[in-house]
């Protein structure tokens, strides 16, 4: 058997220590190797008898001095306490495990050194760590805003995105802490007992494609769709919540151009229907219209007023004089009138047209704001049939307040995109929501039949759009309306 220092009687304990699966040592407190098991000798390929009795220093050569006070050696017989050093050698690591063995008197009489293969176990900790940090850069590089937060909802993460949906971090913005403040006042309890309700979203815990709005630092409310879920420990306890935000305002945006844009292209397909019919019938009744007209007049002109068929034949001509004027119209609408353009300032078009309204007295009670812009405002335009546009929304406005109150003309231009901005604003009752959508309809009206033939806002539609325009409600509600009208505007060519 193998000489041991200091006692070659081999017991029990020997054999206890020969057995041991780490590779151990037992040291003086000066260094000195008193032994080694059969574990250390063979992962050193050493014999005891060349190794005991030598210093750890040597053997190990240790970079640091063993006198420093960094050796766990010195440590342990300093404090007569455990100390662990960790030591990589190539591609293996070891946790070298220090303990002390007391004499009688509470001193220090050996140490042992045992070495503990922990190669495996750092492996695992590097994979665990690179996942985490592979994890870390997807939260942070995400387009997409993540919120996580514990059980008391206390935020413990917001990557870069969610900060700046959140607006956090502006200096007079307030400071969000709390998940709660992420959402309008009882918000947040709502989507908790959602996520906590197995019949609702994808399961115990998960909602997913949640259409909600959120309240940014500044006081804003965002629409955003969101992606939240309850995170559950082992126990299967709630430890955590955590949430993705899309932002919908571009989304949001787009869809409404688009519905526009499908409004606008239903709208010009029908009048462009109803306009081919209108030219039509027009000048189907305009031949019968002038013969009502001639032969009622005729024989009007041989009844002398106290006649009982005078006042029959004068509604008979009023009659067909109000038809007159529908064909009129139904020409005009279905733009068959000649167009002469001619370069004029918005400004001016629009003083034009309110000295060529007719009944000047629907102005008496009327308060009317002028604010025109100095810029250059050219267009090329029919001033007649323009004229024609602003007038119908004058009188429509004028009607709207019972011919009193505050009518507002205002005059922009925007520059970059070459368009001229006319609004026309009342302080009347407004347009009721479910008439909005059809007012640009023909025949369409509000008024009594024997005060409107419900073309006036259908041509003024037409005669916008056959300039290149568009005409809109801007604002509508008991405090009033405004009409928007936007033009091309006219650049001259340099020559």
């Amino acid at each position: 058997m193998r000489k041991v220092v200091d006692n070659e009687e081999i017991d029990w304990r020997y054999r206890v220590f020969d057995s041991l699966s780490y590779p151990t040592l037992i040291l003086k407190p000066d260094y000195t190797i008193v032994t080694a098991n059969r574990r250390f000798l063979e992962l050193f390929d050493q014999q005891l008898e060349e190794i005991a009795g030598m210093k750890c220093y040597n053997f190990y050569e240790a970079d640091v001095p063993c006198n420093s006070e960094n050796c766990p050696l010195v440590r342990v017989v300093n404090t007569r306490q455990g100390q662990t050093l960790p030591w990589k050698k190539a591609n293996r690591w070891e946790d070298r495990v220090f303990s002390p063995i007391l004499d009688d008197h509470g001193q220090v009489a050996y140490v042992i050194e045992s070495i503990r293969d922990v190669t495996r176990v750092k492996q695992l900790e590097s994979e665990l760590s690179d996942i985490k940090e592979m994890i870390s850069r997807v939260v942070h590089s995400s387009a997409s805003a993540i919120v996580a937060a514990d059980r008391q909802g206390s935020i413990q993460l917001m990557n870069p995105a969610a900060k700046e949906l959140f607006k956090v971090g502006d200096r007079e913005a307030r400071v969000i802490e709390n998940a709660a403040d992420l959402y309008p006042e009882g918000k947040a309890w709502e989507i908790m007992r959602m996520l906590r309700d197995e019949k609702v979203g994808g399961g115990k815990g998960k909602l997913s494609g949640l259409p909600t709005t959120i309240v940014a630092a500044d006081g804003e409310e965002i629409p955003v769709e969101m992606s939240t879920a309850i995170v559950y420990d082992d126990d299967d306890q709630e430890s955590a919540t955590m949430a993705i935000y899309n932002d919908l305002r571009k989304k949001l945006e787009i869809e409404n151009q688009l519905k526009e844009a499908q409004r606008q292209l239903a709208q010009s397909e029908k009048m462009a229907s109803l306009g081919q019919l209108a030219a039509g019938v027009a000048h189907e009744i305009n031949n019968p219209l002038t013969g009502i007209l001639m032969y009622a007049s005729m024989t009007m002109e041989q009844l002398s007023e106290t006649n009982g068929l005078y006042r029959d034949i004068e509604c008979i001509i009023e009659d067909a004089n109000r038809c007159r004027e529908i064909v009129k119209n139904l020409l005009t609408y279905s733009r068959s009138t000649d167009s002469r353009r001619s370069i004029i300032h918005a400004n001016e078009l629009v003083e034009q047209s309110f000295k060529l309204t007719r009944d000047q007295k629907i102005f008496r009670n009327i308060e009317i704001h002028r604010q025109f812009s100095d810029e250059m405002m050219l267009l090329n335009v029919d001033t007649n049939k323009l004229s024609q546009v602003i007038i119908n929304l004058v009188i429509n406005a004028a009607d709207a307040m019972g011919k009193e109150g505050k009518l507002t003309v205002r005059t922009w231009r925007d520059k970059s995109a070459r368009k001229v901005y006319l609004e026309i604003a009342d302080t009347g009752c407004g347009i009721a929501e479910e008439n909005v959508s059809k007012i640009f309809d023909p025949f369409f009206s509000t008024k009594p039949r024997d005060k409107s033939t419900g073309l006036g806002l259908s041509i003024a539609y037409g005669i916008v759009e056959e300039h290149g325009g568009r005409i809109s409600v801007k604002q509508t509600g008991p405090e009033g309306t405004t009409f928007l009208l936007e033009l091309p505007q006219y650049i001259p060519v340099k020559e």
